[in-house]
C-alpha cells in the first residue's frame, strides 16, 4: 500500500507503462477488443493520476 501521494502516483505511472507495453502487442496482433479495454483502463488510471480535488476551501 502506498505511503504517500508521490508513491501512489509512481504506482499509477507504472500501470500506464504496463498498458503501453500491452498496447504495443495488441496493435501488432490487431486485437481490437483488447485495445478497447486498454483504452478504458488508461482513462481510469489517468483520472486517478490527474485529479485535482480541492484540499482546502479558500473562500
Amino acid at each position: 500500500m502506498p505511503v504517500n501521494e508521490k508513491e501512489y502516483n509512481g504506482n499509477l505511472f507504472d500501470q500506464l507503462t504496463i498498458l503501453d507495453d500491452l498496447q504495443e502487442v495488441a496493435e501488432k496482433e490487431q486485437a481490437e477488443e483488447t485495445l478497447k479495454v486498454i483504452a478504458k483502463k488508461r482513462k481510469q488510471i489517468e483520472r486517478k493520476l490527474y485529479q485535482k480535488p480541492p484540499l482546502v476551501n479558500n473562500d
